[in-house]
This record gives structure tokens, C-alpha cells and sequence, in this order.
């Protein structure tokens, strides 16, 4: 397996593309928008200028991951020769289907298709397939090239054959791959989405404010990063959507959506990526203000 297509060069997809490039593999990035490949590009070899400074990777292994990479507008041109393909597209089932048809009729029929969606359900992506055997999430962790995991779902109809070679293949690329089922959430999202949730609704309540929900978890549990900040980091946007995955999968009001956070998303304050969540966010700033709507 040396040839890998990734689909979609937003955060996840240059991730996945970089770090398949450092360990060797011929990466085909494919995305419908030009501009979207240059930044990409321009991310990852910035990225690894970054790992190259910290002495994590020699400036050889820069300039060979770097040339590791092709880019294509087209999804059947980009996936003829693939191995396996990840699509790192954006978190819509409709889309999801809809990319996973072209590439089920345009992938060789040995090929492996890959989903990186972190709660979509693997086997309703499989259906649209003549191949659901062979199709499984390789559910990455942002940011990619640090973090070690990677949620490795069986589809109803994933073949032993298929897990075992990405499994096996994650370890080659230095991750921890961890194999899960395919229910809604998997195991990743289905015990930190509902976490995240009540911090929302304890601020929704009055229980207490950004800064000390995310002080309260930070000292209080170790967690590197609030609930809160995380959730803006994520994407408001993300997280709701994979809450009403939970929501209607399961149909359990446990997984109900605070109301909170339904109206940040509907009025755009989607978290990092917008500008504004919880907290505002600045280009080039690094100091956390919580937002001035929930500043006493």
C-alpha cells in the first residue's frame, strides 16, 4: 500500500496528507478548489518547518514529504492509482454519500475506502458502495500530525482483511489505532460530545461562567484544555451536528442539544474558525478573552 488519495484539504485532510507524505507514501490531495490546495500546501510546509526546528524530523525528510505530495481538482483523476483513499470532506452525510459513489466507481476495485468522519455511521457510507467490505473510518485526531490516535470503525460489512490492514497501517505511520463498532458516535465523540454538552447547558444555567467551567475541568480533572475551549476549537458548528447524530441514533434525550448552543451556531459564532464561540479569538493573538456576551 503505497499510494494514498485524500479528499478534502481543509484541517484534517493537509493533516492526514502530511503525515502520510513524512512516512513515505505518494499522497494525491484532492479538493474542487485551487486556492484551497495552495493553502493547504502552504500549511503543511509550514507545519513541518515547524517539526524541523524542534528537531523532530530532518530538513531531508521535509523536502522528501513535501515532494511526496500531488494535488488534483478531480476526484476520479486523483484516485486512479490509490491504494487507499481517506475522504476528509466536510461532516455531511449527504456529501459523505454522494463523494463515496464517485469514488466506489473510479478507485481500482482493490482499493480501500476510507471515511474520517468522527460520528457518521460507517456502514450506511458502505451501502452506497459495491464494495462495503472493503470501505472503514479512519477516524484521525486534530491536530493530526501530534496526535497519536486514531478511531480505526468496522462498517456492519468491513472484512477482517480490511481492519487488519489499517490497523497495521496506522502503526506504520507511528499512531495508536484503536478499533471500535459502528454505532453513532463510535467511542471518541460518544463519551466527550455529551461532556462538552452539559458544560454548555451548566453555563445556560447559571451554574457558572466560561472561564471557571473551563478552570473547574482544566485543575480539576487534568484535561489539557476546558470544555469549552474545546468545543470552540472543534467547531460550535461540529460539535451540534455530531450531538444530533447521538440525538436521532440513539433517540435518547441525554443527547439533546443545548439550546445555547443551537442559537451560537444559528447567529454564526461557531467557535475558532468564526472569530467567536465561548471565548473571542484574534489573528496572530494568543490571549484567550472570554467572549463579551458571557463577560460579567
Amino acid at each position: 500500500m503505497n499510494n494514498i488519495a485524500v479528499i478534502g484539504s481543509g484541517t484534517m485532510g493537509n493533516g492526514i496528507a502530511h503525515v502520510f507524505a513524512q512516512h513515505g507514501y505518494n499522497v494525491s490531495l484532492i479538493d474542487i478548489s485551487e486556492d484551497s490546495l495552495k493553502k493547504a500546501l502552504a500549511t503543511i510546509d509550514k507545519n513541518l518547518a515547524r517539526q524541523v526546528e524542534k528537531g523532530a524530523i530532518s530538513a531531508e525528510i521535509k523536502q522528501k514529504a513535501i515532494a511526496n505530495i500531488s494535488t488534483s481538482t478531480s476526484i476520479k483523476d486523483g484516485i486512479a492509482n490509490a491504494d487507499l483513499i481517506v475522504e476528509a470532506a466536510t461532516e455531511s452525510i449527504d456529501l459523505k454519500l454522494k463523494i463515496f459513489k464517485e469514488m466506489d466507481e473510479a478507485a481500482k476495485s482493490t482499493a480501500i475506502l476510507s471515511t474520517n468522519t468522527s460520528s457518521i455511521s460507517i456502514t450506511k457510507i458502505a451501502s452506497v458502495t459495491k464494495r462495503p467490505e472493503k470501505v472503514i473510518g479512519m477516524h484521525f485526531m486534530n491536530p493530526v500530525p501530534v496526535m497519536k490516535l486514531i478511531e480505526v470503525i468496522r462498517g456492519y460489512s468491513t472484512s477482517n482483511e480490511t481492519t487488519e490492514s489499517i490497523m497495521a497501517l496506522s502503526k506504520k505511520l507511528e499512531k495508536i489505532p484503536v478499533e471500535a463498532n459502528d454505532y453513532p458516535g463510535f467511542v471518541a465523540n460518544r463519551i466527550l460530545m455529551p461532556m462538552i454538552n452539559e458544560a454548555i447547558y451548566s453555563l445556560y444555567e447559571g451554574v457558572a461562567g466560561v472561564s471557571e467551567i473551563d478552570t473547574v475541568m482544566k485543575l480539576g480533572m487534568a484535561h489539557p484544555m476546558g470544555p469549552l475551549q474545546l468545543a470552540d476549537f472543534i467547531g460550535l458548528d461540529v460539535c451540534l451536528s455530531i450531538l444530533r447524530v447521538l440525538h436521532d441514533g440513539f433517540g435518547n434525550p441525554k443527547y439533546a442539544p443545548c439550546p445555547l448552543l443551537i442559537n451560537m451556531v444559528q447567529a454564526g459564532h461557531k467557535g475558532v474558525k468564526s472569530g467567536s464561540g465561548f471565548y473571542q479569538y484574534k489573528a496572530g493573538s494568543k490571549e484567550l478573552a472570554v467572549a463579551e456576551r458571557f463577560s460579567k
